[in-house]
């Protein structure tokens, strides 16, 4: 049987909002969208759940997180001035935490995206099958890349064998909404021939592939220059480093990871030619400006990624580089960020929106699943009220979605026709058991620390 949401405004993301409208669904399917009056001739029988002052709109795609590092919220927060000091502190935790504690974590990451009306999350892991285990335990739609690392190309091979054997598990664990990804971290702790074997790799199994891309002056030196805290690093491990003296982008494109068509974090650091380069290959690009901010990488051309035509969604990284998983502040953010230029005309409201749908959904090779409400589409929905004291008067649903709102005014998020929160439901007897977990685990990393 069909089931129908009705609010007062509607946002299809791919045709201009609808007024008093509705959208019918039946199983995980939408099945039409339109004004609430038509919708309600089209499906007599069906039953109606209606939000006044609320905006129905596609389920936001996180397109770049870590939720396993959940626990981390605040926790490196004097770090943030050195970032391989950050990195460092941040991978001595990680190592320190057991499965359990990874899942816990990831679990409670999982509850924080569902809260803020995110449906989908491209998911960063060093131990996936824990995030892809949370992400089906909270009902998420995801791609969980699974991280690999090493920098001594001596130990290719071998490193490439253990991703594949932990491909293999992930497989076993993959839904129709929850699949399996690799990610080579970064080029500061992936060799080359790495790079080259994943790509390989992720071609014959058809794999989504996910890199930190373009993230740092200290990763620029690093490829430009071969100096720098990473190169200091790799040079006290005994592990050769050869600059190519090249972009991050152009690098990747040469070891044939942009072949895969990848989904591309951060590119902050990226020129004409590398956004041709990405655009050409047909390759995504997540972008985190509070993360990039918060720990002063810089500021990632938001604009000409539109411009050019790149696939572009939005991220909100780890909560130990943002402290929040809520993308329709990160929307804001972008867009008031990228107003820094004053000599070119604003990005409005609803390419910020589009980003955050759409074009996240794109970024993760997704759109003709997601991202849009459109018939025969998923039915992963995000309805958010509009009717509070910092929104009202709304004029525009858009400019009060972007400027005015945040994750904590969504009412109701649904994925695949199932709800996953509703927020007259409160705080569950086990959501509260995971928090009080997820304090235990980090005070042991504080002790640790």
């Amino acid at each position: 049987m069909a089931l129908i949401y009705s609010a007062h405004w509607l946002l299809p993301i791919t045709s201009p909002p609808i007024r008093d409208a509705a959208i019918a669904i039946q199983s995980d399917t939408i099945l039409a969208i339109g004004p609430r009056a038509e919708i309600a001739d089209r499906f007599p029988d069906a039953p109606v759940s209606h939000f006044e002052d609320a905006v129905i709109m596609p389920g936001l795609v996180n397109a770049h997180s870590h939720l396993e590092l959940t626990v981390m919220r605040g926790f490196l927060e004097n770090e943030e001035g050195d970032f391989f000091a950050w990195l460092r502190k941040l991978t001595v935790a990680r190592m320190a935490m057991t499965a359990d504690d990874l899942l816990v974590s990831s679990i409670c990451g999982a509850i924080e995206a569902a809260r803020a009306g995110i449906t989908c999350v491209a998911d960063s892991s060093s131990s996936a099958t824990q995030s892809m285990r949370a992400l089906k335990e909270v009902g998420l739609r995801g791609i969980v890349y699974q991280e690999s690392f090493g920098p001594d190309a001596n130990l290719a091979e071998e490193n490439v064998a253990k991703l594949r054997d932990q491909v293999r598990e992930m497989r076993a664990l993959e839904t129709d909404q929850v699949r399996a990804g690799v990610s080579p971290h970064a080029p500061y702790t992936v060799s080359a021939l790495q790079i080259e074997l994943i790509s390989k790799l992720a071609a014959e199994e058809k794999l989504p592939v996910m890199m930190h891309t373009a993230e740092s002056e200290s990763e620029r030196v690093f490829l430009i220059e071969g100096t720098g805290p990473f190169a200091d690093g790799l040079k006290k491990r005994g592990i050769q480093w050869q600059a190519p003296g090249i972009s991050t982008v152009r690098y990747l494109h040469e070891r044939g990871l942009l072949e895969t068509k990848p989904l591309l974090a951060h590119c902050i650091n990226v020129d004409e030619e590398d956004l041709r380069l990405i655009k050409a290959a047909g390759a995504g690009v997540a972008h985190c400006p509070k993360s990039n901010t918060k720990l002063r990488h810089g500021r990632a051309p938001f604009r000409k990624f539109l411009q050019t035509g790149i696939n572009a969604g939005l991220g909100t990284d780890s909560v130990a580089s943002n402290n929040n998983c809520d993308i329709l502040e990160e929307a804001r953010f972008a867009t008031l960020m990228a107003r820094l230029d004053r000599d070119v005309d604003p990005i409005p409201a609803q390419e910020a929106l589009f980003a955050a749908t759409l074009g996240g959904a794109r970024a993760l090779g997704l759109d003709h699943r997601i991202g849009a409400l459109e018939p025969d589409k998923q039915a992963d929905i995000a309805i958010v009220g509009v009717a509070g004291v910092h929104q009202e008067p709304v004029s525009n649903p858009i400019d009060a979605l972007i400027f005015s709102s945040s994750g904590r005014d969504v009412v109701l998020t649904v994925v695949a026709g199932k709800v996953v929160y509703r927020r007259d439901d409160g705080v569950t007897a086990s959501e509260q058991e995971l928090r009080n977990r997820l304090r235990e685990v980090r005070t042991r990393l504080e002790l640790c620390g």
